[in-house]
């Protein structure tokens, strides 16, 4: 019978080198090595191996949808917004090209003044201040296309300089139609009411001044804007009419005060919560 001998190389086991220079030989390292001279790699683990190297994982990229559809909302609520001013320019400046809308003028045609005391107790406790003002004032509407509706307005005098309260009235709600002027006849401004120290260190002085007592005029009202089909809503407004002098009256005849170059300038009066612009 005969025997064949394996084909698979026998291993052969060696034991490593000494250690150098004397040192405390450690166990020793077993290495294995084919028969043909090959060697194979070491089983035991080395620590200073460099492990593989592994991107860490980022929570934030879960957030990548939700932050890219907020961006895509405020693009298209920008845009939004920019496309709807947009549109109200052009649509204003057409109506501007075919109405020429202009705003209302106000004139004070005269102004008398029947009373206008200041008078002090003798102790200068106290101090009363009477007025009686009769005015005339006229309200036109340049426009041709364009109706105005005022109601009621309030009317108040002081002066010009120290904003001192002289008194005031009030004006009866009208419509001001296109191409078309109202006057008032006989409106009244008066007070009777009494006054502080400092109120009236600041108003004896202009009682005194040679060339006229400076006063403006203040009235506000609420005007609504119509323009054939369409109509705005209420849209508070103020006249000021300055530059006016007045003089006290003496005896019991009335004084006449000079307003020729008394200007009265229409204002807008935008109110946002507490604050009026």
């Amino acid at each position: 019978m005969s025997v064949f001998p394996s084909s698979k190389p026998a291993a052969t086991t060696t034991a490593a080198p000494p250690p150098a220079n004397g040192a405390t030989a450690g166990p020793p390292a077993a290495t294995t090595t084919a028969t043909n001279g090959g060697a194979t790699k070491s089983n035991l683990y080395n620590p200073t191996s460099r492990q593989p190297y592994r991107q860490p994982y980022n929570r934030r990229h879960h957030h990548r949808p939700r932050r890219n559809y907020c961006c895509c909302c405020c693009f298209w609520t920008i845009l939004i917004i920019l496309i709807l001013a947009l549109l109200v320019a052009i649509a204003g400046s057409i109506l501007y090209v075919l109405y020429r809308p202009h705003r209302p003028s106000f004139t004070l045609a005269s102004l008398r003044i029947h009373r206008l005391n200041l008078t002090t107790t003798a102790d200068s406790a106290s101090s009363h201040l009477s007025t009686l003002f009769n005015l005339t004032l006229s309200s036109k509407n340049p426009n041709s296309h364009l109706t105005f509706t005022y109601d009621p307005f309030t009317l108040s005098c002081v002066t010009s300089i120290n904003d001192v309260f002289i008194g005031n009235g009030t004006l009866p709600a009208f419509i001001s139609n296109s191409k078309n002027e109202t006057t008032f006849k006989g409106v009244v401004i008066t007070t009777s009411s009494d006054l502080d120290a400092d109120t009236v260190n600041n108003l004896r002085p202009d009682l005194k001044k040679k060339n006229g007592i400076p006063l403006k005029i203040e009235m506000d009202t609420k005007v609504t804007v119509k323009m054939d089909g369409l109509k705005s809503k209420k849209v508070g407004i103020r006249v000021m009419c300055d530059d006016i002098k007045g003089t006290v009256p003496k005896g019991k005849s009335p004084s006449v005060a000079n307003v020729s170059g008394s200007k009265c300038k229409v204002d807008l009066r935008i109110k946002i919560w507490k604050w009026t612009f």
